[in-house]
């Protein structure tokens, strides 16, 4: 056993996604790892008025409702060493207030309903000690440190939030404050972790995990119908098609460039997408959204993968994810460079515009082997949330 291994701890988790939403999540899957050797209390974020009032018909809305209104408990055992807390006090919605010194009085007052909520749980289950892990909630967790008393507070970045325009008034002040204050910082991509250490040297790159038990190749995996229609070669991409996170003019250049390679988008298309020129193109063929279960059949009929990342505030510090799928599958990949792919580059073509994703393309087709494929397999395969959470526990051993 690891000597970096933290083991009968109590870890409070607090941060954006709740513990039933119907996505992937890295705080999820965070928890999950942290309760193989610690007591977890994984912590939904607070019901806000708003949403309280214009939400109240969602059936995930209405069963925080009835928790507030103490019709059902708020706490839930998930799994061994896991419980799931659905705050009982509602907060504020007050985000678009302008006036600086009112935000901070009224989020105060909303963190010290939130840690009421918090506090009664831990003393329900007899936390102790407590690790308070913090997944980039800058406004509602903002005073947990002082309020809780943990013996260790964690800040986890896993996304730049300041380019997202609900986080940037307020987070532009509150999150260097609040990475300043945590006792340890931990990022999931390089470049995080160095926008951290400008504000607290205690900051950490701790790599991203992936359950990749989906993406394997093998001989039961069948290409689906929906490409065994399509010509070959195709250059493909899962994921969200959103203007706001993929370069629509890379796309648009090496579907002209190349009218003998099929580009397929597999995932929900967004209304600049749909509007678009390539929507027009007949070498360009929009998939739309599938279940997760079918991505790795889709990728198996890609003899290309692609990440044209759009380059702004939003996605300069992501980790792909979907590369690291990618690579499971053994497939060869172009992605736009970053300072968060440089940990790719021994397996990854990495291109700085849209000329070099042609050129990298092409060599990709023609330069591909089965030494190539075992070892992008391999790369990915290291890529575990066991191994991630091992590089935080060796950040918050570090601190203490």
């Amino acid at each position: 056993m690891s000597q970096d291994l933290i083991e009968n701890r109590d870890i409070v988790i607090v941060g954006q996604q709740a513990w039933d939403i119907q996505i992937g999540s890295n705080c999820k899957n965070l928890a999950m790892e942290f309760s193989k050797y610690n007591r977890v209390l994984y912590v939904n974020p607070p019901l806000d008025r708003i949403t309280k009032i214009k939400d109240r018909k969602n059936p995930f809305i209405s069963k925080r409702i009835n928790v507030v209104n103490k019709v059902i408990r708020c706490l839930t055992k998930q799994f061994e060493n896991l419980w799931e807390l659905n705050p009982d006090r509602t907060i504020e919605s007050i985000n678009w207030i302008k006036f600086r010194p009112l935000f901070r009085y009224l989020n105060k007052r909303n963190n010290v309903r939130f840690a009421s909520s918090i506090k009664k749980a831990m003393k329900e289950l007899d936390f102790k000690n407590v690790i308070l892990f913090n997944d980039n909630d800058i406004f509602r967790s903002f005073y947990l440190k002082e309020l809780l008393s943990p013996e260790v507070s964690v800040y986890y970045s896993r996304d730049y939030m300041l380019g997202v325009d609900y986080w940037r008034y307020h987070g532009m002040q509150l999150e260097p404050e609040l990475i300043e204050k945590s006792d340890v910082i931990v990022a999931n991509s390089i470049y995080l972790a160095n926008y951290c250490k400008k504000y607290n040297p205690r900051s950490f790159y701790v790599g991203q995990g992936c359950d990749l038990t989906l993406f394997k190749d093998d001989s039961s995996l069948q290409i689906p119908k929906e490409l065994k229609e399509i010509k070959t070669p195709i250059i493909g991409y899962v994921g969200a098609v959103s203007a706001s996170r993929l370069d629509i003019d890379i796309l648009v250049h090496v579907a002209r460039e190349k009218p003998e390679w099929q580009v397929v988008l597999v995932g929900p298309a967004d209304d600049q997408f749909k509007n678009n020129e390539l929507n027009l193109m007949k070498n360009v063929h929009f998939i739309g959204r599938v279940p997760e279960s079918r991505l790795p059949s889709f990728i198996k009929g890609f003899d290309v993968c692609l990440n044209p990342q759009l380059l702004n505030e939003l996605t300069i510090g992501n980790y792909p994810r979907k590369v690291d799928e990618y690579l499971a599958m053994g497939k060869p990949v172009v992605a736009t460079l970053t300072e968060a792919m440089g940990t790719f580059s021994e397996f990854v073509y990495l291109a700085t515009g849209k000329e070099e994703y042609v050129r990298f393309i092409e060599e990709a087709l023609s330069n591909n082997s089965v030494e190539l494929i075992e070892a992008r397999k391999l790369f990915a395969s290291s890529h575990t949330w066991t191994n991630s959470v091992a590089e935080i526990y060796k950040a918050i051993k570090s601190t203490v």
